[in-house]
């Protein structure tokens, strides 16, 4: 893969993975979504935190100069989410675990081309 096409694909994951997580994350801090997280019986200070994580991660890793930054802060927030699910019995992480792989991917690719130059 050429240079080019490498860092055309980063991009289009980077954005494609940016704006998915803040359209979801939006969703799941708003009030409506309170109730099916009730559900849970954890407290609602773990869906906040959850969820305002993942908007401050997706606004950076949208912007080209934070980016690598907002790939790490999604991706510690996607393990949270994950070991959260799993210690309450939840093993339906395989969305959790794609969008981790997706930001590490991000992460390391922009990485390697800020080093190529």
């Amino acid at each position: 893969m050429t240079e080019q096409r490498m860092r055309t694909a980063l991009t289009g994951l980077q954005w494609t993975l940016g704006l998915v997580i803040l359209m979801e994350a939006v969703l799941f801090v708003m009030p409506s979504a309170a109730h099916d997280f009730a559900q849970t019986h954890m407290p609602d200070i773990v869906r906040l935190v959850l969820g305002w994580g993942e908007i401050i991660g997706a606004l950076l890793l949208l912007i080209p100069r934070t980016a690598v930054r907002g790939g790490w802060v999604l991706a510690g927030i996607f393990v949270l989410a994950i070991v959260v699910h799993l210690l309450h019995g939840a093993y339906n992480v395989g969305n959790l675990l794609i969008y981790t792989a997706a930001a590490w991917a991000v992460v390391s690719g922009k990485s390697a081309m800020e080093k190529v130059g």
